[in-house]
């Protein structure tokens, strides 16, 4: 337990800030609402942060990040909140971005999530992946997703995790969570493992190799449902990837068990309010027809946008048509919504034809 980073902590809460950063010979630095802002403490030279750091670590893990260079953990303040924690060396010295995780798991109303989400988290079986950049909301999106699972059926949750962010109580459900580095080593032998546990849904905290994007479809095929994250920014990129990581003998095996295993794909981009005092998320939400099955099987990706924007009738829609209904109830604004949109070009236009641009830039 270190006295001065649970100071800053505090301070982090406070100022309703998302990140820490915490590098040697600066003062620390804030996320606040999305942009950096230098805070008035005063830098911690390399030796202070560094036993500052250490102190917050058990000596295992005090090794591993010196033999390592990297380090995820969580930490805990009690009565303030819970902290994802990045660790890394940079020119010879620690550093540390802390990143807030609120006690309160918010639901998927309160997130805003589109109601699909809710028949997919009620799903008996399949795989869905939460998609997005770094830092766009995905574990609180899959947070809020097993909480309404919990509330509603009664199933074995088990979620491994790196680290364990949000915490879950018992509910309706059972659930055992899983940290990388305290409780397993990684997310394939955990998975190798998991089928003896008895579970209903598996929570993969991220798809970051063959072997464990493998142990998770065939999880998905056995009859779990198999919820897990990707960095990609829209659907059919997440298809992509996930073949691309297979060699390409095995890539046509790969996109057959996609098609029938694959449930729906949440992409989401996170962006800041008009009224400058929070961020919201914008969703795509593609969910796997028969046509879109095929498509996936056939490797034809590049088509699946179509069917996407054609099935708002089964609860799809495009990132870019999410956006404009935000700038349409002016939640943002019409140049931030530009920046994370799929088709520039397109996105401008419709957004022109439809008065859009004249609404985002009104005064509200």
């Amino acid at each position: 337990m270190s006295a001065k980073i649970d100071a800053l902590l505090h301070d982090l809460v406070g100022q309703d800030a998302s990140d820490l950063h915490l590098k040697a010979g600066q003062p620390p630095v804030m996320r606040i609402r999305g942009s950096l802002v230098r805070s008035n403490h005063p830098p911690l030279d390399a030796d202070e942060l560094h036993d500052e750091l250490m102190s917050i670590l058990n000596e295992e893990r005090r090794h591993r990040i010196e033999d390592f260079k990297e380090l995820d953990l969580s930490y805990h303040v009690p009565g303030l909140s819970r902290f994802r924690v990045n660790m890394y060396w940079q020119r010879g010295k620690i550093g540390a971005i802390f990143r807030v995780i609120p006690f309160k798991i918010r639901t998927i109303d309160e997130l805003r999530l589109p109601e699909i989400t809710k028949k997919l988290s009620m799903l008996p079986r399949g795989l869905i992946l939460v998609t997005g950049p770094t830092g766009s909301g995905k574990s609180t999106s899959l947070a809020a997703m097993i909480n309404h699972i919990n509330l509603n059926k009664r199933t074995h949750i088990m979620t491994i995790e790196d680290p364990i962010e949000y915490v879950h109580e018992d509910k309706v459900s059972i659930i055992n969570q899983r940290e990388l580095g305290t409780d397993t080593h990684t997310f394939a032998d955990a998975l190798k493992h998991v089928m003896r546990q008895n579970p209903d849904v598996i929570l993969v905290g991220e798809m970051r190799d063959l072997e464990t994007i493998q142990l998770a479809i065939t999880a998905a095929e056995t009859g779990h449902l198999v919820l897990s994250t990707v960095h990609t920014v829209d659907a059919p990129q997440t298809i992509d990837r996930v073949v691309d990581v297979f060699p390409p003998d095995q890539q046509a095996q790969i996109r057959t068990q996609m098609s029938v295993t694959l449930q729906g794909v949440i992409s989401q981009a996170l962006l800041p309010t008009r009224d400058g005092k929070g961020r919201v998320a914008a969703f795509e939400i593609m969910t796997a027809t028969p046509a879109i099955r095929t498509l996936i099987r056939d490797g034809k990706t590049h088509a699946l946008y179509m069917d996407i924007q054609t099935g708002s009738e089964l609860g799809m829609q495009t990132l870019d048509t999410a956006l404009m209904n935000l700038i349409r109830d002016k939640t943002i604004d019409y140049e931030h919504a530009l920046a994370k949109c799929s088709n520039p070009g397109e996105f401008q236009r419709r957004a022109m034809t439809q008065g859009l641009v004249e609404v985002a830039r009104a005064e509200p």
